[in-house]
């Protein structure tokens, strides 16, 4: 905006104007902006690194089976120089672990085919190809780590081949992985189809999505989460038809989500993420003067309360405090709010009301948040941010295809690497 556009706006436009700009930039903490996104602080008003006065250490536990155990005897006495022979009884004064990785390098395994002549007809008897012969010379754990590196460690072809060789002294090619790769995703993909039939089940269901990059064109990353079921999604669309086909038709009890109205009306009753509407009210305290933002800070951590101890209530307390909860909102919501900053504020609540309540009819069955769903699609944004997306749609297709599977793993304390090594297996 040039000198000529600011003269030709009324004082009621300049005005706003001014206010607009004297308004805080919204952060990860007052919005749903990433924390990557926020400025950082300067170091001369930041807080001091390490620990706080006082504060106890940690320390590593010793190895409950080390698998080397090495004696240390003083050799002489230095009171009196005599030897001290090695049957002396010794007491344990000390303990230490030394950790170290063995040398890593490669495990070849050469197959050899043999012909032999038969004794009895002289015939030329040739032995079966051996299942090496097809396929990739590299052997499941090979794939698994590759897998793992690439999908959870956010490593670029070029630089898992270069980590290859460089660690393993094992030259293997960006095509050669991305085959590799490709393979390796099948018994995912199979697998993540039993896991989408598990969620069309579930009673509970919570959903959010992120943006990716697949072929250089921005593109979307969804997730479903229930009580036993994690599913990811990569798709081009951001609309609520993904929804739908992901469902298959099934209409959960209750549906978990924020206020995107793609995401919306997929379950009998819906609950809409808290934590998204505290991040707009601590901006409304940052950029308003109006006490509007304050009393709904109030009124969300009074149910941010409740909902920490909401299996302590008996059923007739909850309806009780549900009632109460709901008055107080509609009184918040009737008020006339002296700045377009809070009256926004104002319209969310009033647009989300009948939405905001639902875990009280439900209690310990749905959560007030949709932060678990936010956990899960943490990786998918540091990969976006690492490595730019995906070349392709199979690659991203196969990567949920392991996260589908790793997650859903993950519900029953397996590890990622673990799951991905028996599912090669």
């Amino acid at each position: 905006m040039n000198r000529d556009d600011l003269e030709r706006l009324s004082k009621e436009q300049l005005v706003e104007l001014v206010l607009k700009l004297q308004r805080p930039a919204k952060t990860s903490r007052t919005s749903s902006k990433p924390p990557s996104s926020d400025k950082k602080a300067r170091r001369r008003h930041s807080r001091p690194g390490g620990a706080k006065p006082g504060h106890t250490g940690h320390f590593r536990a010793l190895a409950e089976n080390p698998d080397e155990t090495i004696a240390h005897r003083p050799a002489s006495c230095p009171a009196c120089q005599g030897a001290l022979d090695d049957h002396l009884e010794g007491e344990v004064i000390g303990e230490y672990d030394e950790i170290e990785l063995p040398r890593i390098r490669p495990f070849v395994r050469r197959h050899l085919r043999l012909a032999v002549t038969c004794p009895h007809c002289r015939a030329r008897v040739e032995a079966d190809l051996p299942a090496a012969a097809n396929g990739s010379p590299f052997g499941p754990r090979l794939h698994g780590l590759a897998l793992y590196l690439k999908t959870f460690q956010a490593l670029s072809f070029a630089r898992l081949s270069a980590m290859f060789e460089d660690v393993f002294g094992l030259k293997i090619s960006q095509g050669a992985l991305a085959k590799m790769l490709a393979r390796s995703h099948k018994p995912f993909a199979k697998q993540k189809l039993a896991i989408i039939e598990r969620l069309r089940r579930a009673e509970m269901v919570a959903c959010d999505e992120t943006g990716i990059r697949i072929e250089a064109v921005n593109s979307y990353q969804w997730v479903f989460l229930s009580p036993d079921a994690v599913v990811h999604e990569a798709r081009m669309s951001r609309a609520a038809q993904v929804v739908r086909d992901v469902m298959g038709g099934h209409k959960p009890n209750i549906w978990l989500s924020d206020a995107y109205s793609a995401q919306q009306n997929h379950g009998a009753h819906q609950q809409t993420c808290l934590a998204h509407l505290a991040r707009d009210v601590a901006y409304g305290l940052e950029a308003s003067d109006d006490d509007l933002p304050f009393r709904l800070k109030l009124w969300l951590d009074k149910l941010f309360a409740l909902a920490r101890n909401i299996e302590s209530y008996a059923a007739s307390t909850l309806m009780a405090k549900k009632r109460q909860a709901e008055n107080a909102l509609a009184d918040i919501v009737r008020a006339r709010p002296s700045c377009k900053v809070a009256e926004k504020l104002r319209a969310k609540f009033a647009r989300a009301s009948p939405r905001l309540l639902t875990f009280l009819d439900f209690p310990g069955q749905v959560e007030v948040t949709n932060n678990a769903c936010e956990r899960a699609l943490r990786p998918a944004v540091i990969q976006r941010k690492v490595t730019n997306g995906f070349r392709s749609m199979w690659a991203a297709e196969g990567d949920c295809a392991v996260r589908t599977v790793t997650d859903t793993a993950k519900l029953s304390g397996k590890s990622p690497y673990q799951t991905i090594i028996e599912t090669l297996a």
